[in-house]
């Protein structure tokens, strides 16, 4: 028995890649993403969004690990490289600041309004040190209407990298680095891809102009096709609303909202659509209306808005 454990330590010590357990100072580190710097998209508070676990179909056998080609890099030891968190924690994170950085309200409170999810699979996550160091990042993403069950996105991001960094100049900060480049570039098209299609068809997040455009490198397994989501029509007015209105379209009606006390928040179908006096064109049918006001109780209620007609409701606040 005595033998055993000491042919254990000599493997760890010797960086035997035939144990599955790394020495701390054996693994890769990622290092956090710094934030874009950029502006976010406009999106309303009602664009929330929660993260379903990635999983990992990577069939590595270990989800610590992302290749070989460990005894070539400086500061590893054994054949294998393997990181300091499972592949499915590192591409959820990342996704999460990336989405959060778009702008969408990231939510992981379990009874928290959430309007959208994202889910997905890893298919490749490599990093193998040869002649070159080849990088391989292939995930899936699906974005889910909550409120329907409904998949409104789901496409495939794929990308593959080289580099030469030759023996002595290659480390394991150097391949922590490239692979934290290489995923935010996945997380972007991601982003970009999944924002271009909710322009079409959930413009009312949005005070862009709705439309599609290709992002290099990704795939569109599922996207809209024709935009039919309500959308505010004009800023908040200073006075109250008027019933004297434009004509709604064929399918649509108005929808005006009062309240006392004005510049209440006013979500309808669980979406935000902005502060009180409001007056909206939305689709013929009942709808879920919730009016929230620092200080007073929510008042919540159904809302019939008909075809060709204006609804018009006055709703009084209590504390």
């Amino acid at each position: 028995m005595k033998q055993k454990i000491i042919l254990c330590l000599i493997m760890l010590l010797t960086g035997c890649s035939g144990l599955d357990i790394s020495p701390a100072d054996n693994v890769v580190k990622i290092p956090e993403k710094k934030p874009l710097g950029v502006t976010a998209l406009p999106l309303k508070e009602g664009a929330t969004m929660r993260i379903k676990p990635y999983t990992d179909a990577r069939m590595m056998g270990n989800p610590y690990k992302v290749g070989t080609g460990g005894v070539n890099v400086s500061g590893l030891r054994g054949k294998d490289i393997i990181l300091d968190q499972d592949a499915a924690t590192i591409v959820n994170n990342a996704m999460k600041q990336r989405m959060a950085e778009t702008g969408f309200r990231m939510k992981d409170e379990p009874d928290s309004i959430v309007l959208f999810e994202l889910s997905g699979v890893i298919k490749e996550l490599t990093y193998n040190v040869m002649a070159r160091d080849v990088i391989a990042i292939n995930i899936e993403t699906t974005l889910t209407e909550l409120g329907s069950g409904k998949v409104l996105w789901s496409g495939i991001v794929a990308e593959k990298n080289e580099r030469f960094a030759g023996v002595a100049g290659n480390n394991k900060e150097d391949i922590a680095k490239k692979l934290r480049e290489e995923l935010d570039i996945v997380t972007a098209k991601t982003s970009d891809a999944i924002s271009a299609s909710l322009m079409v068809s959930h413009p009312h997040l949005f005070n862009l102009t709705p439309g599609i455009k290709p992002i290099p490198g990704v795939t569109v397994l599922v996207a809209p096709v024709a935009a039919s989501a309500p959308v505010a029509t004009e800023p908040i007015p200073a006075e109250p609303v008027s019933a004297n209105l434009p004509r709604t379209s064929a399918s649509s009606g108005l929808l005006l909202i009062n309240t006392t006390p004005a510049r209440a928040k006013i979500y309808l179908d669980n979406v935000y659509y902005g502060l009180s006096p409001l007056r909206l064109e939305m689709e013929a049918g009942i709808h879920a209306l919730s009016v929230k006001l620092d200080g007073y109780k929510m008042t919540t209620e159904q809302v019939s808005v008909r075809k060709g007609d204006s609804t018009e409701m006055e709703v009084t606040l209590e504390r």
